[in-house]
């Protein structure tokens, strides 16, 4: 016997979104299927905030940072990253779509619980979609992993910091001090 599964497009997605199907259960679409989100713990919830003031002050006008707000790829996924800094199309936003692959400078997870998931199925999603800068902060071990240059469906660079200063490669004029996004 074989077991098919329904694979959820983006719009018959937004429609179950729109009717309020998902209210009690936090979900984002991960390649086709939903996956319930991990509940955040205080130091995620406050890192992210505090990074979120953090890199909007550093970013000025030239971007917006998204806190835990949907970006639509066109790999039948709608993730729901920590943070995703993007284009600032504001009235898009609010009355059109959310941001799009080119609307989009970076993403960054904050993973605790949801570690294997950041670091296995969603590195590889965002690989595929093609962005070009995923960053993941290890609560664990407090540590920022910099996933570059995606091809294939992968990454091809990855690097781990702990301190220092690093500069965005859309903003390339930009500083960025490590401690703060992770501390």
């Amino acid at each position: 016997m074989t077991i098919s599964t329904l694979k959820w497009t983006i719009d018959l997605y937004h429609q179950a979104v729109e009717a309020g199907v998902f209210n009690a259960v936090p979900v984002e679409l991960l390649n086709g299927e939903l996956v319930e989100m991990s509940p955040e713990g205080v130091p995620h919830a406050g890192l992210s905030d505090s990074s979120s003031r953090y890199l909007q002050r550093l970013l000025g006008e030239r971007a917006i940072v998204r806190v835990g707000h949907p970006i639509t790829l066109r790999n039948h996924s709608e993730p729901e990253p920590d943070l995703a800094i993007v284009q600032p199309l504001e009235e898009v936003y609010k009355n059109e779509h959310h941001p799009y692959l080119e609307n989009i400078f970076w993403v960054i997870e904050y993973s605790n619980s949801s570690l294997q998931k950041d670091l296995e199925i969603k590195s590889k999603i965002y690989a595929e979609a093609k962005i070009a800068k995923y960053w993941v902060i290890n609560l664990k071990t407090r540590e920022l992993i910099v996933f570059r240059d995606p091809m294939n469906g992968e990454y091809r660079s990855q690097v781990t910091l702990t301190s220092g200063v690093i500069c965005p490669l859309s903003f390339p004029e930009v500083e960025i001090e490590v401690a703060r996004l992770i501390r």
